[in-house]
């Protein structure tokens, strides 16, 4: 059972996107709305409730995904300013507005679209039984899991593609002409030769001795900067099919019951690669024609039995199908069903032997001819070789029915014995962890870390945790898992005394009126050569491009091509922030070669898929306008952090 679906994980995938997505399912942001109260609502349109749950779920697959890309350059507190809260909550209300709008303009998709979406998924075309239909049992078996039957799919199918017309329509009309595509690419590659001059903050730290008095400013103005965020050493157990699976040991009679039952599993279809020669006669065709086909069907078996070696040059020339006839005939490996030839084409492939020549075969096609080029017969592994497999799987599903038999009685224990985890240790044999943890996710910790869940870490920072010592309740963080924890030590957030971390202060203090020294001699220099037009100290001429900025900061780069290009030479100046101050004198601009037809093409596809997409923000702004609207939620630190 479990490896039906870990070997289904595209579809699995699928179904759990039509479901949690927020806007793309039925239910959506209607059907997890109802189980909050007013004061959960982060939003509504058009009297429709956007909960506190999905605002949440939107921002922790945010942080996920920019976890997984950024690494060890993660930085959480991209997620925690006003504007990205903002941004988010407008991404929600635009996924209802745009659901609504669906709903109004009637807007469906027909059968036949459905089974199209359905039938290209590709886990689900691979349940394909060998006469070629769907097997239906395994369809249902994975549906049935996510509680849903294959008529509520298909609805879930329907309103994804009805919803997608909108997007889909706005999109593909945009168009950008060759003129503007042109220009554009001609800006973007454009190249200036500019020299530098810079005024780095570390060339400064050395002439900087700051007094007592200034680092007590500093550190009285600052006291954000090195306050220690709050902190809680713990205990935490937690159950899940891996930690129950310990203690199961299923016996060879269990094993080898599983394998005779599930005996599909473990044969491999036989397989056959083949090529054929067609010479096309559709069914409606006339006796005439038809008899016309076979007897040039009978001429071309007659000339590749007398020369069998020469098959694929033959089919090159005389094959009627556009598909093969070019690899001289090859169908490549297909099992029963595969080749829309029929029963016919089947029995005639699967009856050959190796290098052998079928006579004239008819199918609704036409005639075919039929060389067998290579042959894989079904096998099935014997127990032997499965078992190690066996084992898993069955101690995984016993675990995974173990726990959710024991669910309740665990709930219950840390509830009941609200001073300790070790009862519940006890009794399902879990190990009690250690760790200590802040109130936010540490970017140290993998990604699916129970130590990383925004409700594990909520709990843990609740007031019955933190004052009382309690045990927090049996928190169910997805994946067949729940985790249970204790406060064994608390930390509050503080800030040190200014003697404890004088040096850090000091630190700070050299950098900044170091950035500051840097900015006014920078902008001193910047006056005297724009007067005199002078290039003393300025670097080695460097021709630099948007794509090619040859180490120039991107804040430079910017003003770079910012400057007035009708005076050359002319000078930018740049506040490099903590880095210093840098000057730039732009001497000349090179034009880039015209641009190839073939590259026009690719760079109006990219400009008409920005104009596509701000037409597309335009009409979502539309959208808004003329629906009810409210934000209930103010965009703080606090919810930001709650998200997380």
């Amino acid at each position: 059972m479990l490896d039906f679906f870990r070997n289904h994980q595209r579809l699995m995938m699928a179904l759990l996107i039509l479901i949690v997505v927020p806007g793309l399912g039925i239910v959506g942001v209607q059907g997890f709305s109802s189980f909050f109260d007013e004061n959960a609502n982060v939003a509504s349109v058009n009297g429709h409730k956007i909960t506190r749950v999905e605002y949440d779920g939107a921002m922790r697959q945010q942080v996920d995904r920019a976890r997984q890309m950024l690494g060890a350059q993660f930085d959480p507190k991209m997620f925690e300013t006003p504007q990205m809260r903002a941004s988010l909550i407008d991404s929600l209300v635009q996924q209802r507005v745009l659901a609504d709008e669906t709903q109004r303009l009637h807007l469906t998709a027909s059968d036949q679209a459905v089974r199209r979406a359905l039938m290209a998924d590709p886990t689900i075309a691979s349940l394909r039984k060998p006469d070629g239909s769907i097997d239906l049992d395994q369809y249902k078996q994975l549906l049935a899991m996510q509680g849903m039957t294959p008529e509520q799919y298909d609805e879930r199918v329907r309103y994804g593609l009805a919803t997608d017309q909108l997007p889909s329509s706005i999109q593909s009309t945009a168009f950008t002409s060759k003129t503007l595509a042109q220009h554009l690419t001609e800006i973007a590659e454009q190249r200036r030769d500019v020299q530098g001059l810079a005024f780095r903050t570390a060339d400064y730290t050395a002439k900087i001795q700051p007094t007592d008095a200034q680092l007590k400013s500093y550190y009285d103005a600052h006291n954000a900067e090195f306050t220690t965020p709050e902190s809680a050493s713990i205990q935490y157990v937690v159950m899940s099919p891996a930690t129950l699976s310990g203690a199961i040991k299923p016996t060879d009679a269990d094993l080898k019951k599983y394998y005779d039952d599930n005996l599909a599993r473990f044969k491999t279809q036989a397989e056959v690669r083949a090529s054929h020669i067609l010479i096309t006669a559709p069914k409606d065709a006339s006796a005439a024609d038809k008899a016309k086909a076979k007897a040039q069907a009978e001429a071309l078996l007659a000339q590749v039995k007398a020369h069998p070696d020469q098959f694929a040059q033959i089919a090159q020339k005389e094959s009627q199908d556009p598909g093969s006839a070019s690899k001289g005939g090859d169908l490549g490996y297909f099992t029963h069903g595969m080749i829309a030839g029929g029963q016919a084409f089947d029995d005639a492939a699967f009856g050959l032997k190796k290098g052998e020549i079928s006579g004239v075969v008819q199918t609704d096609f036409g005639y075919h001819i039929i060389q067998a080029t290579d042959v894989k017969p079904s096998s099935t592994q014997s127990f032997d070789e499965v078992k190690d497999q066996i084992t898993r799987d069955v101690t995984a599903a016993q675990a995974a029915k173990n726990l959710a038999d024991e669910a309740e009685g665990f709930t219950s224990i840390v509830y009941e014995k609200s001073k300790t985890l070790q009862p519940a240790a006890d009794k399902y044999k879990l190990q009690i962890q250690t760790a200590t943890v802040g109130p936010k996710p540490d970017p140290k910790l993998p990604a699916d870390s129970p130590l990383n869940n925004p409700k594990v870490l909520n709990a843990i920072f609740a007031s019955d945790a933190v004052k009382e010592r309690n045990n927090t309740q049996a928190i169910d963080i997805g994946n067949s898992t729940l985790i249970a924890a204790r406060v064994t030590d608390y930390k509050p957030a503080a800030v040190p005394a200014l003697d404890a971390i004088k040096d850090a202060v000091r630190t700070k203090v050299i950098a900044v009126q170091a950035a500051e020294m840097a900015r006014k001699d920078g902008a001193a220099k910047l006056a005297e050569v724009q007067k005199s037009n002078g290039t003393t100290g300025f670097s080695s001429v460097a021709t630099v491009s948007r794509n090619d900025a040859q180490g120039v900061p991107p804040l430079a780069l910017a003003a770079i091509f910012k400057a007035d290009s009708s005076k050359l030479p002319t000078y930018v100046g740049v506040d490099l922030g903590a880095d210093g101050y840098a000057i730039y004198r732009v001497n000349g601009i090179e034009k880039p070669e015209p641009v190839a037809a073939d590259r026009l093409t690719g760079a109006q596809q990219q400009v008409a898929q920005v104009y596509a997409q701000a037409e597309m923000e335009s009409y979502l702004d539309a959208l808004k306008a003329r629906s009810k609207v409210k934000v209930n939620v103010p965009t703080t630190n606090a919810t930001a952090d709650q998200a997380q």
